[in-house]
């Protein structure tokens, strides 16, 4: 009898889904203070900026400046300020857009064996927005906790519930969901950027036998996938990072906040924050897909072991 190998058989929807939150939580606890310097340069330079410094105002300057910053002002634990909203929001929005996408591309083709990529950017931005719709509260909490200057003495938020709690009284509901907008933007822009990108080099390698479908092809596609989505999605990024954190009243819509950035700052605001954006998305794509590849692999071969009577 021949061995179970895990790659035979594809994965079911169930373990796609626990396999990519998983795996994007494990990338994110690797990648989250790249993450909170990205959010620190995107709104540094905010003529109403709401974080309080508690020292005046802090000048950052590239990506290991604003981090040795922050460890020397607040303390390395400032780095990771917002994981646990993080984690949350990567166990469900993770889940969903990428555990769903291989089940969402293959209802758009109808079971045909021809994948397009009309078809593979219609399912990334159908599970981008539904990621949306369903972990928008934990992202708004994320942002405000990685905006928020851990050493200033008047804190906004004093902890995960405290925030979902204040958020919900003084901006209402509406306010957890604030940015939804350009954060659907964003994520239909990076889902279709990232996972098509990832889909077709992997398959190209894949196809020019250049590859196996093992752990340096898994890490060249999804490399090549960051640094794509990145340079792609950079600008709604900053936008969504801004208008999420801003007062209440501070911009009237998503579009009046790129106005203002783009009036005050100029063009080249809308790339703030570009490098810490491009090291945290490659070295989060590289260890998620790994270890996502490698996790419904794994959870596959228990299934199959747990099916077969001894």
């Amino acid at each position: 009898m021949v061995g179970f190998r895990a790659g035979d058989v594809p994965p079911t929807a169930t373990v796609k889904f626990i396999g990519a939150g998983t795996a994007a939580c494990i990338a994110d606890l690797f990648t989250f203070p790249l993450d909170t310097a990205k959010v620190r340069l995107q709104i540094q330079g905010e003529s109403k900026s709401p974080v309080n410094t508690g020292h005046g105002p802090v000048k950052y300057r590239g990506v290991f400046g604003t981090i040795s910053t922050m460890v020397r002002v607040e303390g390395p634990r400032s780095l990771y300020s917002g994981l646990v909203a993080g984690l949350q929001r990567q166990m469900s929005f993770a889940s969903v857009r990428i555990g769903l996408y291989d089940s969402v591309k293959q209802f758009y083709t109808k079971g045909s064996e021809h994948v397009g990529i009309g078809s593979r950017l219609m399912a990334g931005c159908t599970t981008g927005a539904m990621a949306v719709a369903l972990a928008q509260p934990t992202d708004v909490v994320k942002v405000r906790f990685q905006a928020q200057n851990s050493a200033g003495a008047n804190k906004r938020y004093h902890g995960t519930m405290d925030a979902y709690r204040t958020i919900a009284k003084e901006e209402g509901f509406r306010g957890l969901w604030k940015g939804t907008g350009p954060n659907i933007t964003r994520n239909a822009i990076v889902n279709c950027t990232e996972l098509v990108t990832y889909d077709l080099i992997k398959d190209a390698l894949l196809k020019s036998s250049l590859m196996t479908d093992d752990l340096p092809c898994h890490f060249t596609s999804a490399f090549g996938a960051g640094f794509c989505t990145t340079v792609i999605a950079s600008p709604v990024d900053v936008v969504k990072t801004r208008y999420m954190n801003s007062a209440p009243g501070q911009y009237s819509s998503a579009l009046n906040c790129a106005v203002a950035m783009l009036t005050k700052e100029g063009p080249k605001a809308f790339y703030k924050g570009f490098m810490p954006s491009f090291l945290r998305l490659g070295s989060w794509n590289v260890v998620m897909f790994v270890t996502y590849e490698q996790l419904k692999r794994a959870m596959m071969a228990a299934r199959h072991n747990w099916a077969t009577p001894l």
